[in-house]
Formats: structure tokens, C-alpha cells, sequence
């Protein structure tokens, strides 16, 4: 498990150093509120932001409360890193850390495209877990706006999960400049399958930002369940 993920760390690497990119920073896209970027690609050196979210579903047995503090840092023109701290209650269930870079733009500065590397080290069963995305914005005009991730690994806080692909593709809508409608999609495969469709509001206020949502989350082998999230945003 340590070599695997020595083996992707090193060729996520190659790929964030090894590929400069493009001078053109891109379009403004919102991120998701469920999976998290690490700062927009867009992101300038020198930006920090901390942030928290909280998820819970609303029946079945799994009521706990899932939250995660975190801190991303863009300590260059397109390139971010992360630290978070995963819990359940009160208890820590992982450390997670992350890297993403900006590759580029293209569609006339309409589109833009990176990578992504989180990595988990679980507390309470050792072992390391790597994942590995490229995501992918596009802007449709002043309103409308999408950003996709493909890529495999394991993001969950389910036992007994392995590896698989995972999508999260989100569709967004520009009310005004500081309120964005939103609907997230996120389906990862492997022992661990689920679902889950959020519906979320994401809403500025100065440099504090709040993202909320009521979605459902299906597990393998369960029905949908009601679920609710919750992001608060503060950027330094």
C-alpha cells in the first residue's frame, strides 16, 4: 500500500512539474460544494482560504456527523496545496493532504483543465489511499458554467472501500454576481459504489462564502437517502 502510493505521488509529480502551464489563466467557474477543489485553477500565488463541510444523512443507520476542516494555500499561479482533517463526531478518521495544478486553457480562454492528487492516511486502519483526477471547466456565457472530474481512487469514509473510478460532474447557474445555483453529481465505483445527487446554493458575502444542500446519497445495495451539506468559506 506505502509503494502505491509512493508510485502515484511520484507520477502525479512528473505531472505537475514536468508540464508548465499555459499563460492564459482561464474562466471563472464556481467549485463544487461536495468535492472540494483545491482553490479554482484560476487561482493566483499567494491566495489561502480555510474552510469546513459538514455532511450528515437524514435517515438510515448512518447518522453520524461527517465534517472536515481544511486550509488551501495557491503557492503559485495555478498550483495549490492542501491540508484537511477528516472527522466523524469527534472523532479523527484520516489525514488528508493535496496537490492540483492548472494545465491550461483552451476554447479561447473559455475552458480549463488540471490535475488533482489527494492523498489519505486512515487513522484507524493504517494504510495510504492515492486519487488521482483531471478536472475540466467550461464556461457557457455570463450564467452558465460546468466543472468535471474524472479519475480513480478512493474519496469516501465508507469501510471496507477500494479503489474505483470516480465522476463528479456539477452544472452551475450565475443568479447574480454573488449567488450561484448549482446541482452536483458524484458516482464512484468499486466496493464501495454510491450516488449522490446535491442540489446546492452557493451564496458571497464579502470574503465569507456559504454553500448549502439537500441532496440523496444511494449506497450499494441501499435506497436513496435524504442528505445534507453544508460549506462555510473564509478566504484570507
Amino acid at each position: 500500500m506505502f509503494m502505491t502510493g509512493r508510485l502515484a505521488f511520484s507520477t502525479l509529480a512528473l505531472l505537475l512539474f514536468g508540464i508548465p502551464a499555459a499563460a492564459q489563466s482561464g474562466p471563472d467557474i464556481p467549485e463544487p460544494m461536495v468535492f472540494d477543489m483545491i482553490r479554482p485553477l484560476t487561482a493566483k500565488a499567494g491566495e489561502i482560504e480555510v474552510n469546513a463541510l459538514a455532511q450528515r444523512d437524514l435517515t438510515g443507520p448512518r447518522g453520524e456527523l461527517e465534517w472536515a476542516p481544511e486550509v488551501e494555500l495557491a503557492v503559485a499561479d495555478g498550483f495549490a496545496v492542501e491540508l484537511e482533517l477528516p472527522l466523524i463526531d469527534s472523532r479523527v478518521v484520516q489525514y488528508k493532504m493535496g496537490l492540483q495544478k492548472r494545465l491550461g486553457s483552451f476554447r479561447g480562454g473559455r475552458s480549463v483543465h488540471g490535475v488533482q492528487y489527494l492523498g489519505l492516511h486512515d487513522r484507524e486502519e493504517g494504510g495510504w489511499t492515492s486519487t488521482l483526477l483531471w478536472l475540466l471547466g467550461n464556461r457557457f456565457g455570463e450564467r452558465w458554467s460546468t466543472m468535471t472530474m474524472l479519475g480513480v481512487g478512493d474519496v469516501t469514509l465508507r469501510e471496507g472501500n477500494e479503489t474505483g473510478t470516480i465522476i463528479n460532474h456539477s452544472t452551475f447557474y450565475d443568479v447574480d454576481p454573488d449567488t450561484v445555483l448549482g446541482l452536483e453529481m458524484n458516482r464512484q465505483n468499486g466496493q464501495g459504489a454510491y450516488w449522490l445527487l446535491m442540489p446546492q446554493v452557493h451564496r458571497a458575502i464579502g470574503k465569507l462564502g456559504v454553500q448549502g444542500g439537500v441532496g440523496a446519497e444511494k449506497a450499494r445495495g441501499e435506497r436513496f437517502r435524504p442528505r445534507l451539506g453544508l460549506r462555510l468559506i473564509r478566504e484570507l
